[in-house]
C-alpha cells in the first residue's frame, strides 16, 4: 500500500518528534540498543502501512511505542535465552498503549546521559546521540562528518559494546555528578550544531539536528540554565548562517546584510537567553549567547557595543579560559579601545605559542594591521593565514584581502 502524502508527512514528523522516545523506552525495557533501534524502525515502517487504513492516531508516540514494544518482544520470544526479559515486556504490554507520562522525560533523559557519557571517546558520543537521539543512519552520520562508513559503523559498535562491558549505568547521573555530566552533554550538542554551521554547502542538516536536540534537552531539564543558553546560542547563530558566504567567499559580520538575518529566530534566541540568566547561575554558554546577541541585535556594524563585548569575553576567560576566547577578546579590544590595544593582546597571544598552528591568529593579526593601514606587514599576515585556513570559503576571503594589501 502506498501511503498518501499527507500520512507521509505525519510519519515524517513523528520521526522527527519521536524517534529518540520510542528508541530510549526500548533501551530501558530491554537493556539491548540494536534491538530497541530495529523495533523502532519496524514500527515506523508499520506506521507508514497501517495510518493510510486506520487513520492517523491521535497520540502517534504512544501507538509508535507500543508497535515497538510487540515487535522486541516477537524477537524475544525466538531467543530462549531472553525469558526474563521477556517475562517483563508481557507485562509491559498489558499497560494502556499510552506510556505514563512521568516517565517521558526519565527515559529519554537516561539516553542523552548514556550517549554523552564521559567514558566513551568524545567522537563516538556524538555518533551514538545522532544515531540513537535522531535516528539518523550510520551511512547519513558518515557522510556528515566525511568519514567513511564502515568507520563510523565500527564507532557505534564499539561504543555499545564500551557501554556494556564497562557497565556504563544507563540513569540519569546523580545530583553531585550531574553538572560533569551535563557538561558533556552540553558540548556533544554544540559540536554537532558546529559541524552544520561550518558545512558551507549546507547539505548535511547538523546544524537543524543541533537545535532540535537542544530543545528536547530543555524541555528534560527545565531548571538547567546553560541547557537555555546553549539553545539561545544557536539559534542566535543560526539567525545569520545562511548569509556568511556570497558566491563561496566568507562574509565577515561587519559586511553582512542584517535585514536578510533572520529576525524570529533572534528574537526567540534573545528570549531564552534572557530566561536563562534569569536563573541567576551564569555560566559559559550564556555568556557566549550573550556575546552573539549583542552582535544579533546591534543595527548595523558601527552600533556594536564592543565595549560590552570585551567584557564578555573577558568574564569568558574567566569561566572557560581558553587561548581562542584570549584573540576573540583582543578583537573586541582592539574595536573598543583601539587598534594598537588590541594588536598588543595578539602579539602576546602570538609570543606566547599557544595558538600555533591556528590560522585566524594570522588572519586576525592581518586585519588588524589593514585596518591599521600597515598594508605590506598585513599582507604577511594574510599570506602565512592562508597557508592554515581549513576550508574554500575561509582560503577565499584571506585571497581577497591580500590582493586589498
Amino acid at each position: 500500500m502506498t501511503a498518501p502524502q499527507d500520512v507521509r508527512a505525519a510519519v515524517a514528523a513523528a520521526y522527527r518528534d519521536e524517534w529518540g522516545q520510542v528508541v530510549a523506552t526500548l533501551i530501558g525495557y530491554t537493556g539491548e540498543w540494536d534491538l530497541a533501534e530495529d523495533c523502532a524502525q519496524e514500527a515506523f515502517a508499520a506506521a507508514l502501512t497501517t495510518w493510510p487504513r486506520d487513520g492517523v492516531p491521535s497520540r502517534p508516540g504512544a501507538w509508535l511505542t507500543t508497535t515497538a514494544r510487540h515487535r522486541a518482544i516477537d524477537r524475544l520470544r525466538r531467543d530462549t535465552a531472553a525469558a526474563a526479559k521477556l517475562r517483563q515486556l508481557a507485562v509491559l504490554v498489558r499497560d494502556p498503549i499510552e506510556p505514563r507520562a512521568d516517565s517521558i522525560p526519565d527515559e529519554r533523559l537516561r539516553l542523552i546521559f548514556t550517549c554523552c557519557h564521559p567514558a566513551l571517546p568524545f567522537p563516538a558520543r556524538v555518533a551514538l546521540t545522532l544515531r540513537t537521539l535522531a535516528g539518523l543512519s550510520t551511512a547519513e552520520i558518515a557522510k556528515a562528518f566525511l568519514t567513511a562508513e564502515s568507520t563510523m559503523a565500527q564507532r557505534l559498535v564499539r561504543a555499545k559494546r564500551k557501554i556494556t562491558e564497562a557497565g556504563i549505568p544507563y540513569r540519569v547521573p546523580p545530583a553531585e555528578l550531574l553538572p560533569e555530566r551535563l557538561h558533556s552533554v552540553l558540548a556533544v550538542l554544540y559540536l554537532i550544531f558546529n559541524q552544520g554551521y561550518d558545512d558551507e554547502d549546507g547539505t548535511r542538516g547538523l546544524a537543524a539536528e543541533g537545535i532540535h536536540l537542544a530543545r528536547v534537552l530543555v524541555g528534560l531539564l527545565p531548571t538547567e540554565p546553560e541547557a537555555r543558553g546553549l539553545l539561545a546560542l544557536m539559534l542566535l547563530l543560526e539567525s545569520r548562517r545562511a548569509h556568511r558566504t556570497d558566491r563561496g567567499v566568507l562574509v565577515t559580520l561587519e559586511h553582512q546584510d542584517r535585514s536578510r538575518w533572520d529576525r524570529a529566530l533572534i528574537a526567540e534566541g534573545v528570549r531564552t537567553l534572557d530566561d536563562a540568566l534569569g536563573m541567576g547561575r551564569p555560566g559559559p554558554y550564556q555568556v557566549q549567547a550573550a556575546i552573539a546577541a549583542c552582535h544579533a541585535t546591534a543595527p548595523d556594524a558601527a552600533a556594536t557595543d564592543w565595549a560590552q563585548i570585551a567584557v564578555l569575553y573577558g568574564e569568558l576567560a574567566r569561566v572557560a579560559p581558553s587561548p581562542v576566547v584570549d584573540l576573540n577578546r583582543a578583537v573586541a579590544v582592539a574595536m573598543a579601545d583601539g587598534i594598537s590595544a588590541g594588536l598588543a593582546l595578539v602579539d602576546e597571544l602570538a609570543a606566547s605559542g599557544r595558538l600555533d598552528g591556528y590560522y585566524l591568529l594570522p588572519a586576525t593579526r592581518g586585519d588588524l594591521l589593514r585596518r591599521d593601514g600597515r598594508r605590506a606587514e598585513a599582507a604577511a599576515s594574510y599570506e602565512a593565514a592562508l597557508e592554515l585556513a581549513p576550508t574554500a570559503a575561509e582560503r577565499r576571503y584571506l585571497e581577497e584581502r591580500l590582493r586589498e594589501c
